[in-house]
């Protein structure tokens, strides 16, 4: 359907030059999840096409808090580009971005594939090498964030930045159900949250994950970073922010905002 591409288009001019674009949703009411996967695809066909390449997928909207913000009642996914990847202690001009939001979340490397359907959380922790502090930034190329399912899901799941702590566990020195994190901005506590927000475990919102993209034949590759959603409802951050998550043993992520 020539919409997808039409939409595809769209969407990926309004991230490169920092547009906001209408709903998808209220442009097209005949939109479905469906559609706005393949829309996501087509963004990265593109993006692959130009020579970016894929450092892993996220799942989103897995926190209730963030499923109420946004009033929806499942995740979604979007894939992290390696132009998305930064190093601890990063610094992001706000310039490059519409109206960014940060969430603290444990992201898992595999050390294999993970091939749906029938994956299980079981087999999520078998499959992880590691487990990392990640802070992800979230932006949004939809006007004001009036967003329902279909808009960011075809947008990339919100997806902007990846910063990566420096702290690594192995999954048998750490419980990542029990894991907290506190989320300071400019050193004042903000929130708190635990493994258990995404989907009661962060191996459980991975492996919806992998089974959601057997229907799209995509497969978790080993190497990979994933990012099983948000600990706590998303920050919203402008320039003079300092974000840092403390995640206790598992170590700390911090980003500043210019």
């Amino acid at each position: 359907m020539d919409t997808i591409k039409d939409y595809a288009a769209q969407l990926y001019h309004a991230e490169k030059n920092r547009k906001q674009m209408e709903p998808l949703t209220e442009t097209n009411p005949s939109l479905t999840v469906e559609h706005a996967y393949e829309i996501q695809l087509e963004i990265a066909k593109q993006k692959l096409a130009e020579g970016n390449s894929i450092i892993g997928k996220k799942v989103g909207l897995t926190s209730k808090a963030m499923q109420d913000m946004l009033q929806v009642n499942e995740p979604d996914y979007g894939h992290l580009f390696k132009d998305m990847e930064l190093a601890n202690k990063a610094v992001i001009s706000t310039e490059t971005m519409i109206a960014p939001k940060i969430e603290a979340e444990i992201g898992f490397v595999l050390k294999e594939d993970l091939v749906g359907p029938n994956i299980t959380f079981l087999d999520v922790l078998m499959a992880t090498d590691y487990v990392v502090p990640t802070l992800e930034v979230i932006d949004s190329r939809i006007k004001d964030w009036k967003i329902k399912l279909i808009d960011t899901v075809a947008d990339n799941g919100s997806s902007a930045k990846v910063v990566i702590g420096e702290g690594k566990k192995y999954v048998h020195e750490v419980n990542v159900r029990t894991v907290g994190m506190t989320l300071f901005k400019n050193d004042e506590m903000i929130s708190t949250g635990a493994g258990a927000a995404a989907l009661g475990h962060p191996a459980e919102a991975i492996a919806w994950l992998a089974n959601k993209l057997s229907s799209f034949d995509i497969v978790l590759k080993k190497g990979e970073l994933i990012l099983p959603g948000a600990l706590s409802g998303a920050v919203q951050v402008e320039a003079g922010t300092h974000i840092k998550a403390d995640f206790g043993a598992l170590g700390s992520v911090e980003v500043s905002f210019e």
